[in-house]
């Protein structure tokens, strides 16, 4: 059970993240939702300690999550495999070393990073990492560059690599928000595919409503850093979309796609625009 207690994160002035309390059991599929700005992110962040929080614990199993420190915080690091909207691949590097690269938390040492950064993998490692592609349907693509892949591929590796770690959570920060529908499907179905079938608990922020009801056991949306709403897709009906964020759920969805888009896409502000 992950346990988040009273968690807030302040950046200044501005409270991003406000005293939310959450109880999740292991094996669930949780969906986040809310604006730009909502916090979604950050509480993501604060759960493998990439972001510190400014108060509340985070407990796993009663272990106080929020006090680790050195190799202790690596270890919960490890256990805690994080998933960003940009991939975060190194493009000049083939698939396989990619996926690969999620050994590396458990290469304990110097010598145990430099191992890795020399691509110097066993066999038993580069075997798993060709099941996990091949998983995916992306076995064949193990020896291309990770830039001629396309966005669906390429974060569906990121999954491979993921899963490389042995986590107990994968913390998926706006997965298919730079992907078209097709490959945000099939990324989606990826991570429903791990969470049942590997019994691991995924956290994934996502923009359209539609989506999180699809593939989620529960939602949580959030607004201006507090969580207004936590419970099962079917919960969360129009009427209760408009009680939380003042529109109806195309505009919530016209909204978040806008926001999404590379500014140089945005259409300009008017109305009812995303804060």
């Amino acid at each position: 059970m992950l346990e988040l207690q009273g968690l807030t994160r302040r950046f200044g002035s501005v409270t991003a993240v406000n005293d939310v309390r959450l109880s999740i059991p292991d094996g669930q599929m949780v969906g986040v939702i809310g604006r730009s700005g909502a916090g979604k992110s950050t509480l993501l962040r604060m759960i493998n300690r990439l972001t510190e929080p400014s108060e509340g614990r985070i407990l796993h199993d009663g272990q106080d999550i929020t006090a680790l420190r050195g190799s202790a915080l690596r270890r919960w690091r490890t256990d805690c495999a994080m998933i960003f909207q940009q991939f975060n691949l190194v493009q000049r590097l083939d698939v396989l070393t990619n996926v690969l690269v999620g050994r590396l938390n458990h290469r304990p040492g110097v010598m145990g990073t430099l191992t890795s950064l020399l691509c110097l993998f066993t066999a038993e490692e580069r075997a798993l990492a060709i099941q996990a592609l091949d998983r995916f349907d992306l076995a064949d693509t193990a020896l291309q560059r990770a830039d001629t892949l396309s966005g669906g591929q390429q974060q569906r590796v990121a999954i491979c690599r993921a899963l490389m770690q042995e986590p107990k959570f994968i913390l998926a920060d706006e997965p298919i928000a730079s992907l078209d529908p097709r490959n945000a499907r099939t990324v989606m179905e990826a991570l429903r595919q791990v969470n049942r079938e590997d019994g691991i608990t995924v956290l994934t922020n996502l923009h359209h409503l539609d989506t999180a009801r699809h593939y989620c056991d529960r939602i949580v949306a959030m607004q201006a850093g507090r969580v207004m709403f936590d419970g099962p897709p079917a919960a969360l009906t129009g009427e209760k979309v408009r009680e939380i964020y003042g529109v109806s759920e195309d505009e919530f969805d016209e909204q978040a796609e806008e926001a999404v888009k590379p500014k140089a896409q945005r259409a300009p502000k008017a109305g009812l625009a995303i804060a």
